[in-house]
């Protein structure tokens, strides 16, 4: 990865792993000594979960045009769940990514936004009369077709639909009235619901910075803003692994051997800092962690994830121990981070094509049992799955039930009538059957139920 200041430093993008935080249930549950995450990592009750993050090439001017590297980084777009903007706040850089000196960086929140706007207002405002003469011969409810039209950017139908309640929309939506000025509106909303952008406010710590700072915020009151000091938290982060700091990311402080609260035991490890490292911590400490409580690159991170509603869930086998495994080790070892919304059904094809086609049910924290189509939230976010497949046969991590049995069902004169199939399958299948059905009657070898 190259690091540079000059124009165009980054052209392919450039993949990462960051780590997200979150309160572990390990802490609730008495098991913080025996937490074993598979990814990340999780320390004195705070759960790191990885999260992919994408270094795409900046944008300058006129990019939806094709200037620069526009397109590429317009493609690189659709990936992403949310955009975090780095704005150089020390005015040192100007908006075609130049070395210079007292550069305003207000405007560079609004020429991005119109870029992406103007990219995706293009591409729709050119097809516009033929996607509403289609809509109006097909009698399209207006969210299914405009979805087709802005699949393209990895959209889904609820977002479209959440575009469209913003704007006022009512079905029947008229949308060949619309006009110009209103499919603009419609791109403006897309990309707020679409596109979720934090301002990442960079080098908090330079002269400059507080004026620009102020002008950004009164500019745009409403933007989610996170100050940061990446360099700073560089240099934390090397004198943590040279061991002349205690330091734990995203903290408002660091310990050195000399400090009154550093840990004893953390203390005999630590190397004495000479007077150069001394001061340049001394000012990381004034400027930057006393002034806005941590370096914010931790803080983008966390604000990134929580923008988009995302809600850590864990997997496990066994609801008394919260293993992962039959041997009752791999405490909370699986932990997936779900979009607002998911359904216990929808996690199980998340975590394993085998376990939605297999799943006969779930249990939650409290071993109750929980519905396919129960949303879950911060309560039942803890899950066990039972599935209808052979322990030797499945590869979905669920607990499996394969008594196998035999069943006829007569409804109304219609028969269903099931051979070699596990016990508790036949029963989802049969309640499926009959949910629209008054009046039943059930043979399940031999026994008669009614």
């Amino acid at each position: 990865m190259q690091v540079g200041n000059y124009p165009f430093t980054t052209i392919e993008p450039n993949y990462g792993i960051t780590l997200y935080p979150t309160p572990c249930p390990c802490a609730k549950y008495g098991k913080m000594e025996l937490c074993a995450p598979r990814y990340g990592r999780c320390k004195d009750g705070t759960r790191f979960i990885p999260v992919k993050m994408l270094d795409v090439a900046g944008l300058v001017p006129g990019a939806s045009e094709g200037k620069g590297l526009g397109n590429q980084f317009l493609d690189d777009l659709r990936q992403a769940h949310v955009l975090l903007h780095v704005v150089d706040v020390s005015g040192t850089t100007n908006e075609k990514g130049e070395e210079t000196v007292g550069y305003d960086p207000v405007n560079d929140v609004e020429w991005l936004r119109q870029e992406i706007h103007s990219w995706i207002f293009n591409n729709m405002w050119r097809k516009w009369s033929n996607i509403v003469r289609r809509h109006t011969a097909t009698k399209a409810v207006a969210a299914h077709t405009l979805q087709a039209q802005l699949s393209g950017y990895g959209t889904r139908l609820p977002q479209v639909m959440q575009a469209l309640d913003t704007m006022g929309v009512k079905e029947p939506a008229a949308m060949e009235t619309w006009d110009k000025a209103r499919v603009e509106e419609l791109v403006w909303v897309f990309i707020d619901v679409r596109f979720p952008t934090i301002l990442v406010l960079n080098k908090v710590d330079m002269p400059a910075s507080d004026q620009n700072i102020a002008r950004i915020c009164k500019r745009y009151p409403d933007a989610k803003m996170v100050p940061t000091s990446a360099l700073a938290e560089c240099f934390l982060r090397k004198m943590k692994a040279q061991e002349y700091i205690d330091y734990t990311e995203g903290s408002e402080y660091f310990y050195t051997k000399e400090d009154e609260d550093v840990d004893p035991q953390v203390a005999e490890r630590l190397k004495p800092p000479d007077d150069r490292i001394v001061g340049r911590l001394e000012r990381i400490r004034d400027l930057v962690l006393f002034r806005y409580g941590g370096t914010g690159v931790q803080l983008a991170v966390k604000t990134a994830v929580e923008i988009k509603g995302m809600l850590p869930v864990y997997h496990v086998k066994n609801l008394n121990s919260m293993s992962c495994d039959k041997g009752g080790g791999s405490i909370f070892r699986d932990c997936y981070l779900i979009a607002p919304g998911t359904t216990v059904r929808e996690l199980a094809g998340q975590i394993h094509p085998d376990m939605e086609k297999h799943f006969l049910y779930a249990e939650g924290p409290n071993g109750m049992r929980m519905g396919e189509d129960e949303v879950i939230t911060k309560q039942n976010n803890i899950i066990k799955f039972t599935t209808a497949v052979s322990d030797s046969s499945s590869s979905s991590g669920g607990t499996s039930s394969s008594a196998a049995a035999a069943a006829h069902v007569s409804i109304h004169g219609h028969h269903l009538w099931l051979v070699d199939c596990p016990a508790m399958n036949i029963l989802a299948i049969l309640a499926r059957w009959i949910q629209n059905t008054s009046q039943a009657s059930y043979l399940l070898n031999g026994g008669h139920f009614r």
